[in-house]
């Protein structure tokens, strides 16, 4: 291959990756709003009940329904766990901040953090140090 042709596929070869880059950023950024919205929108409606049970019964009924008309990725756990996302991360400008650094993995191992300070000491080193998810969960076995 001629020098003019290595530089030209260098070229395009970096247009590719860095498009699949923002595609993949876009995809994450859309699906972590999409479900930190669900679990908003579940978690006010069963607030709204005040009524003892009524939130497993919503969220498998939920299921249900969303299950018949799209796939198997709406199971009542998956829903709990948009909830559960929603309950930890209730401030709209902290999940902004987030969803362009972290993927939806990464917010799902994060929320079942307990402790609030070990929550924000984990997410920090995620952001700052590039932590893909399986470092993470390493990181957090290790404790």
């Amino acid at each position: 291959m001629k020098e003019i042709e290595k530089q030209l596929f260098e070229e395009v070869a970096q247009l590719i990756e860095e498009s699949k880059n923002a595609v993949a950023i876009s995809v994450n950024v859309a699906l972590t709003t999409r479900n930190w919205h669900i679990g908003k929108r579940v978690q006010e409606t069963i607030l709204q009940q005040k009524r003892a049970g009524y939130g497993k019964t919503l969220v498998e009924s939920l299921s249900k329904e969303l299950l018949q008309r799209f796939d198997k990725t709406w199971s009542a756990k998956t829903l709990w766990h948009y909830i559960k996302f929603y309950e930890i991360f209730p401030d709209e400008q902290i999940l902004s901040a987030l969803r362009r650094e972290l993927t939806w993995t990464h917010l799902k191992t994060l929320i079942y953090i307990e402790e609030p300070l070990k929550r924000s000491f984990y997410t920090e080193m995620c952001r700052l140090e590039h932590w893909g998810t399986r470092t993470l969960q390493e990181r957090i076995k290790r404790e």
